[in-house]
C-alpha cells in the first residue's frame, strides 16, 4: 500500500501548510514538462498529485488515515488530477514558482512621489529658527482640468467598459487566463473625449512652486525636515507625495555647537588669570558676566548654565562651555621687565612637569 507521507516525505503530525510546501517543491521538481528526458517523472508526478489530494483535504486525510489509500480514493470516487483541485491552491503554487500575482482591475488612487531638497542655513538661524522661501519644480495637479486629463467619458474599446482584461500565459502546467487591468483605460473602464491641451491628458503639469519652510529653533546639521502634501500630485486623486527638506549649517566664526552645547575660547591675560577678574563672555543670546578666579590655568573649562541652544524636540536647554586661553605678553617693555624679574624672585614655587603632561594637554584640546 501507498504511503502518502513518505511519498511528500512529511511526518503524519504535518500541517497543511507543511503538506502543501512539500507538494509544491516536489511537483516542481518532478514535472513531466520539466523532466522530459526522464519517462519514470510522469508516474512520480502523479504519485505526488495523488497524495496531495488526498493529505490536503481534511476529510478524506482522516478517511486515509483510518482505511489507507482506497478510503481516500472512495471518498474522493476517483482520482482527481491536478487540474481539478481548488483554484486557490494553483494560484498560490503559480506565485511560488513564477511570481505571477492577480492583479485587481479599478481605478486605483495612488500617491504621489516625493521630493527631496537642500537648504542652507546660517548657524544662529539654525539655533534660534527661521522661515525660508525656497523654490521647488514639480508635477501638479493640472488647474485646466482639474486633474481629470480631459472632459467627456466614453467607454473603452479595449476592454468594453470592463476594466479589466484576460490575458492567456503558457506554463509548464499548461495555458492559463490572468486577469490584469486594462492598459488603455487604467482600469476605470473609460477613456476621456476630449484630452486637456494643457496635460495632454495626465491630470498633471510642471511647475516651479515658491514655498515657505518654517525651520525649528534647534535644528541640527544634516537634519531633514518633512513637510507633508508638499511634493508631487498623486494620479486619479490620490494624495500628494511628501517634500524632505534636508539642512545644511554653515559654522560660525565665534562658537562651536556640540549637540545643545555651546563651545568657546575665551582670551584673558596673564594678571587676570593670577589674581582673578570679572569678564563680560559672549553668548549667542549677548554678552554675560562670568567670574574668573585667581590662578585661572588655561584651557580651564568654565560653564555658563542654560546659555546654549534650545533642544529641536523641546527637552531643555544646553550648556555654554567656555575654555580659557591664558595669553602670554609678547611687547614688554624695561619696567614690566624689571616687575616680572622681581615676581620670579619673589616666587619660590617650582614648576614640575608632571608625567603624561603632553597627553593630558592634548586630550585637554581635544574637548
Amino acid at each position: 500500500m501507498t504511503d502518502y507521507y513518505e511519498t511528500l516525505g512529511i511526518k503524519k503530525t504535518a500541517t497543511k501548510e507543511e503538506i502543501k510546501k512539500a507538494y509544491k517543491k516536489l511537483a516542481k521538481k518532478h514535472h513531466p514538462d520539466l523532466n522530459k528526458n526522464n519517462p519514470k517523472s510522469a508516474e512520480k508526478f502523479k504519485e505526488i498529485n495523488e497524495a496531495y489530494s488526498a493529505l490536503s483535504d481534511e476529510s478524506k486525510r482522516s478517511n486515509y488515515d483510518r482505511f489507507g489509500s482506497a478510503g481516500a480514493q472512495q471518498h474522493s470516487h476517483g482520482y482527481e488530477g491536478f487540474q481539478s483541485r481548488d483554484f486557490g491552491d494553483i494560484s498560490d503554487i503559480f506565485d511560488s514558482f513564477f511570481g505571477f500575482g492577480g492583479q485587481r482591475s479599478g481605478n486605483v488612487r495612488r500617491k504621489g512621489q516625493s521630493l527631496k531638497v537642500e537648504l542652507e542655513l546660517s548657524f544662529k538661524e539654525a539655533v534660534f529658527g527661521t522661515e525660508k522661501k525656497i523654490k521647488v519644480t514639480r508635477y501638479e495637479t493640472c488647474d485646466t482640468c482639474e486633474g481629470l486629463g480631459g472632459k467627456g467619458e466614453v467607454k473603452c474599446a479595449t476592454c468594453k467598459g470592463a476594466g479589466h482584461v484576460r490575458k492567456n500565459f503558457r506554463t509548464p502546467f499548461g495555458v492559463f487566463a490572468q486577469t490584469a487591468a486594462c492598459n488603455t483605460c487604467g482600469g476605470t473602464g473609460n477613456v476621456l473625449k476630449h484630452t486637456c491641451k494643457d496635460c495632454k491628458g495626465n491630470g498633471k503639469v510642471k511647475n516651479t512652486s515658491s514655498i515657505t519652510v518654517k525651520v525649528p529653533p534647534g535644528i541640527s546639521d544634516g537634519q531633514t525636515l518633512r513637510l507633508t502634501g508638499e511634493g508631487e500630485a498623486g494620479n486619479h486623486g490620490g494624495p500628494a507625495g511628501d517634500l524632505f527638506v534636508e539642512v545644511y549649517v554653515t559654522p560660525d566664526e565665534m562658537f562651536e555647537r556640540k549637540g545643545d552645547n555651546i563651545h568657546l575660547d575665551y582670551p584673558i591675560s596673564f594678571s587676570q588669570a593670577a589674581l582673578g577678574d570679572t569678564v563680560q563672555v559672549p553668548t549667542i543670546r549677548g554678552k554675560v558676566k562670568m567670574k574668573i578666579p585667581s590662578g585661572t590655568q588655561s584651557g580651564t573649562l568654565m560653564k555658563l548654565k542654560e546659555e546654549g541652544v534650545d533642544n529641536v524636540n523641546g527637552y531643555g536647554v544646553g550648556d555654554q562651555y567656555v575654555r580659557i586661553c591664558v595669553k602670554t605678553p609678547t611687547k614688554l617693555n624695561s619696567k614690566m621687565k624689571k616687575l616680572l624679574k622681581d615676581f620670579a624672585k619673589e616666587n619660590k614655587e617650582k614648576l614640575k612637569i608632571e608625567k603624561g603632561f603632553f597627553e593630558k594637554l592634548k586630550d585637554g584640546f581635544e574637548l
